[in-house]
């Protein structure tokens, strides 16, 4: 990955990118890094990154200011003023042109942006993705409302100025003064249901309401990566699996492949990359829907177990299962150093698991952030 030469225009104020330019990782980062593989006794990784610029195909943007001269990007630090970012060098360059559009769309309805100050207005934020093969994106408009009927002009307006790089639109309802981004609610306006994207050879799906990673370049590096450590006919269980965007590329070669998943937009865009699966790779996929500590035999008794959970890490009782079960290996995909350190050492602690391999990715360039990818293997 190359650096950039020439320094942000939105920085300063935008605190979105610290390091911006910076290759590699931050330096207590790669310290704490460096620490873990003394610590297991694993060969320092390289870290390995992608597209310097363009990468963000999903983003979450403030929507501040007024209908006549908008904001839309992210807050300043430590406050809810937002810094408008139009011109944001790690955005693909749709999201920043869907940004361009809803500010001019806001001032031809005069739909005003929400204030906190007020407790008013109408446009909260907005959420944009991607669509690689397509090159459209999905819009999520989200609204301080309890109707869907506030957003319809600005819905028409926004649909007539995007035209064919529109792929979706929706409307969220969220009239909580809470700090939220998203409410419940998703109104379908126009449009497919889900983003689709081509993960490890399958057919992926992302309902607006749904975790989706932001870098699919590396992320596509991540996904073939653990395919690459799956044995063909292994019984797996993937845990935290969300939409099925690691493992719905590896049920055709499985033996048996369960899927485990407690968020409910998450499960539809799953089902959706199952159904899309050959009628042989339907009949191997199954679905646990819930808690993954509900799970606890299933996960003991798999061959390889997949996790990527969230920044909190591993439930108790799933870090438990996979310390004393009969799992031959465990293929945790982290996104917080942090916990996974933690939960490193519970899962060695009994003696049955051991620390074999780690790789390291710049997925969100210029900041604190690394992802990390540990094998764990029977002793």
């Amino acid at each position: 990955m190359s650096s950039f030469v020439e320094p942000c225009v939105h920085r300063p104020p935008c605190p979105g990118c610290p390091r911006f330019g910076a290759p590699g990782l931050a330096p207590q980062t790669a310290r704490r890094l460096a620490e873990f593989c003394r610590r297991h006794g694993l060969r320092l990784p390289r870290v390995i990154e992608g597209p310097a610029s363009g990468y963000r195909h999903r983003a979450r943007l403030a929507v501040r200011g007024s209908a006549v001269r908008p904001s839309i990007g992210i807050f300043r630090e430590g406050t809810h003023r937002a810094v408008d970012i139009p011109s944001c060098a790690v955005h693909h360059p749709l999201v920043n042109e869907v940004a361009a559009e809803l500010k001019r769309a806001l001032g031809a309805t005069g739909a005003p942006p929400y204030s906190e100050e007020r407790r008013g207005g109408l446009v909260r934020y907005v959420q944009i993705v991607v669509e690689r093969a397509t090159a459209t994106a999905q819009v999520v408009a989200v609204l301080f409302s309890e109707s869907a009927a506030d957003g319809r002009s600005l819905a028409v307006e926004l649909s007539r100025r995007l035209d064919a790089k529109l792929g979706s639109l929706w409307l969220n309802l969220n009239p909580s003064e809470r700090n939220a981004i998203v409410g419940a609610d998703f109104v379908h306006v126009a449009g497919p249901p889900a983003v689709r994207e081509t993960l490890g050879g399958a057919d992926v799906f992302f309902p607006p309401g749904a975790f989706g990673q932001s870098n699919l370049p590396l992320f596509d590096v991540i996904v073939r990566d653990i395919a690459a450590r799956v044995p063909g006919g292994a019984r797996v269980v993937e845990c935290y699996a969300g939409v099925g965007a690691i493992g719905l590329g590896l049920v055709e070669r499985s033996g048996d492949y369960a899927f485990n998943e407690t968020a409910t937009a998450s499960l539809d865009g799953l089902s959706l990359g199952i159904a899309a699966l050959s009628e042989a790779s339907r009949g191997k996929a199954r679905v646990l829907p819930g808690p993954a500590a509900d799970f606890s035999d299933e996960i003991g008794a798999a061959e390889v177990v997949i996790v990527d959970p969230p920044r909190r890490g591993l439930e108790p009782g799933v870090s438990s299962a996979l310390a004393r079960g009969r799992v031959e290996r465990v293929l945790y995909l982290s996104c917080g150093l942090e916990s996974l350190i933690r939960d490193a050492e519970a899962l060695t602690a009994p003696g049955r698991l051991r620390a074999a391999e780690v790789q390291a990715y710049a997925l969100f360039p210029y900041t604190d952030h690394v992802e990390t990818l540990v094998a764990f293997e029977r002793v």
